[in-house]
């Protein structure tokens, strides 16, 4: 029997095989062929078809704000990544560790193990998405001393606050990578009157995206369609406008932030002064986000190493360490 991680993100999948690390890393989307309701490709491949596709196929991220939108899109996404990572027989049906959000409701708990036991798990256990980045990252969670932890992943930003091996303290923010990219697609759409898509947007993030007002990263040739006209469009974009096009949604990640450390017990305020505040998820690859968290709690604020794969290293750390799995988590059967 296999064991295996999920790190189940609004915007990628990325699964951990136990003895064998990271052995799949690809995009929460499904294209899905509407008149058989078969599904037509998963992760890159569909992908690829955003916002290209005819009218009888549709690509979706089955994921909003770190939830299950679309159960039976992500069963068939899950069913998909299982077989490719465990084989198809009903010998290879997967023992499961998933991660959710901290704090979803007790009916999204239930959606989430339901969709991975539909998708052919034998068993599923959930681990909570905040505690898994900071066992990824390397903070000492067990330690009677406080640690912050904040994952800025596709739909939501987790803050957590961790000591003693659990969660004292956590803030879950809707408000991540996927309202970056909706963010720049309305500055865009606002300032140039060019419509661009979800892939173009998130294209200009990673590429030249800054949260710092001293970090310039040049410009970049954006391709979209002229709203006035309705002929295709072509405009040069700068570092500075994609770092004024997110800046409502990095101020509301910060004050997410101020609002947990406000309310957080002294004794661990201390520690966390003393150790500092780690970022990870795909948002800490933004140039300048460490430097603004920084300013905004006077706290020193490190970047994780790997800060992608903190959760899934997390998991996978769950499951190397404690043989059958079953002494940490609980697990559900079909």
């Amino acid at each position: 029997m296999k064991n295996i991680g999920i790190d189940l993100g609004t915007a990628n999948t990325l699964v951990y095989l136990k003895g064998k690390g990271i052995v799949m890393r690809e995009p929460s989307v499904v294209a899905i062929d509407k008149r058989g309701r078969h599904v037509v490709a998963v992760g890159n491949e569909a992908k690829m078809m955003l916002g290209k596709t005819p009218g009888s196929i549709t690509a979706m991220r089955p994921l909003k704000d770190g939830v299950i939108a679309e159960f039976d899109a992500t069963a068939e996404m899950l069913r998909h990544f299982f077989k490719r990572v465990a084989g198809n027989t009903i010998m290879s049906r997967p023992k499961v560790i998933i991660c959710i959000p901290y704090g979803v409701t007790e009916v999204e708990k239930r959606a989430v193990e339901d969709v991975t036991l539909e998708a052919g798990a034998q068993s599923v256990a959930l681990i909570e998405e905040p505690f898994a980045a900071a066992i990824g990252s390397g903070l000492r969670v067990e330690d009677a001393r406080g640690s912050m932890i904040v994952d800025i992943g596709g739909g939501t930003t987790e803050v957590a606050v961790l000591s003693l091996g659990g969660i004292v303290l956590s803030t879950s923010i809707r408000t991540a990578g996927d309202e970056l990219d909706a963010a720049i697609s309305a500055y865009i759409k606002k300032k140039y009157n060019v419509l661009i898509g979800e892939v173009t947007a998130e294209n200009l993030k990673k590429s030249i995206g800054a949260v710092h007002p001293s970090i310039d990263r040049g410009f970049m040739e954006v391709r979209g369609r002229n709203m006035l006209n309705g002929l295709p469009a072509i405009i040069n974009v700068s570092s500075r406008e994609i770092s004024e096009a997110m800046s409502d949604e990095i101020r509301a990640i910060l004050d997410g932030i101020k609002t947990t450390l406000e309310n957080t017990p002294p004794e661990l305020s201390s520690d966390i002064y003393d150790s500092g505040i780690v970022l990870s998820g795909g948002g800490a690859l933004l140039p300048g986000i460490d430097m603004m968290v920084a300013r905004a709690t006077g706290i020193r604020t490190y970047v994780a190493k790997n800060p992608l794969d903190c959760v899934v290293y997390g998991i996978g750390r769950v499951i190397e360490s404690v043989g059958d799995l079953g002494g940490v988590v609980n697990f559900r059967a079909r």
